[in-house]
């Protein structure tokens, strides 16, 4: 309890208190209630070091604030989870592969999923490790058929782009009676809309740079689990390597925390509008939003996803098409990334690497009024046609 009697951010909060006091510090008389980045590279250190901070690389007090508040949300029923952060999305899942796999090992991945993952496969492959592939949507067997021997199972739903989804739960049961672990990449959804430590997973892998943070002004990366000796790999991967966040890029991080479930329910509702005004346009095919009742993954999704993101894709008829219709937007950017306040789309095949369309686009919705932005996107439809 705190000095007012108002139990600490746990299980039974709802989502906006937990989000508004994750990971804040016991009360302290004239101090302030957030206080402010930690700027050091060491610390008074006299005799054996036994304290809890010794070395800049190895922890910092924000850190620490920012890991308890993200541990919080991930898992806020069980007081045992930790999280480490990391000082980008894909230093964190570089930390989790490269910790857990040694040469000789077997992973399985996903096929369809984030864009930088094959790097991670031909490195991965370097290092001797044994790298299986497959596709995410469906029942999950063709995980299933890919599980003997492995050593991790990686999953990434919603997919990104093509936001299928898969059953955690099943899949880690599967996983776990073979002996395999299981990691989940959570960034596309946040845990506001999906926990993958309460469906079995062994690890929450994300880029807060995304919408856990939501504003597009930082990089940061963190791992979740409730098992202290799975996480310690990854915490020695991150002293080896130095993938560390600085202090003020985890200060505006669990600054953000504050309003993540406004801009979370704001933009997935925003979400859910986007996607139906485009369902009843002709000139749209391919349309994914794991929300919408009619999407493939519709069925799964409703059963481990409690919100469904704010990410929206859809194809258009040709690449020219495509770039006809960002460039007639008015309240959207053009940019990549997703997760922000701010709407952005992209037309995904300009990148290389996403096996989409050449008239694919990624749309990040962001916070705008529902009807300003669906009617700027419908006018960009109507003037890209021409």
């Amino acid at each position: 309890m705190n000095p007012d009697g108002i139990r600490e951010p746990k299980g039974g909060l709802g989502e906006s208190t937990r989000a508004l006091r994750a990971g804040l510090p016991e009360p302290v008389q004239f101090q302030p209630p957030f206080p402010g980045p930690v700027f050091t590279s060491h610390y008074h250190l006299a005799g054996d070091p036994t304290g809890p901070y010794t070395y800049g690389r190895d922890e910092n007090p924000t850190w620490s604030l920012l890991e308890r508040a993200t541990a919080e949300l991930e898992s806020p029923a069980d007081p045992g989870a930790q999280a480490l952060v990391f000082g980008s999305g894909m230093a964190a899942v570089s930390a989790v592969l490269f910790s857990q796999l040694r040469a000789g090992d077997a992973v399985v991945l996903p096929s369809d999923g984030y864009q930088a993952l094959p790097l991670v496969r031909d490195q991965l492959t370097a290092y001797g490790i044994e790298v299986r592939t497959a596709p995410t949507g469906g029942c999950g067997d063709a995980q299933r058929a890919l599980l003997d021997g492995a050593r991790l199972l990686w999953l990434e739903t919603p997919s990104n782009p093509g936001l299928d989804v898969c059953d955690i739960r099943a899949l880690a049961e599967a996983a776990h009676a073979q002996g395999v672990r299981v990691a989940v990449d959570n960034t596309l959804a946040t845990p506001l809309g999906q926990r993958p430590l309460d469906l079995g997973a062994d690890f929450s892998v994300a880029a807060a740079t995304k919408g856990l943070t939501g504003h597009g002004d930082l990089l940061l990366g963190y791992v979740t689990s409730r098992d202290a000796a799975l996480l310690e790999p990854v915490r020695r991967w991150r002293k080896i390597v130095g993938a560390i966040p600085g202090p003020m890029e985890a200060w505006l991080a669990h600054r953000s925390l504050a309003t993540l479930e406004l801009r979370h329910a704001r933009q997935c509702a925003n979400a859910l509008a986007l996607a139906e005004a485009l369902s009843a346009r002709a000139e749209v095919s391919g349309l994914r939003y794991p929300g919408l009742p009619g999407d493939p993954s519709y069925a799964i999704a409703v059963r481990q996803m409690r919100r469904f993101g704010s990410v929206v894709s859809f194809t258009l008829d040709s690449r020219a098409r495509a770039e006809r219709f960002l460039a007639a937007l008015r309240l959207v950017d053009e940019a990549t990334s997703f997760g922000g306040v701010r709407s952005t789309a992209e037309r995904r095949g300009r990148w290389g690497g996403d096996a989409v369309a050449e008239g694919f686009i990624r749309f990040s919705v962001g916070a705008e009024d529902p009807q300003d932005l669906v009617r700027d996107v419908l006018r960009a439809l109507e003037v890209s046609s021409a």
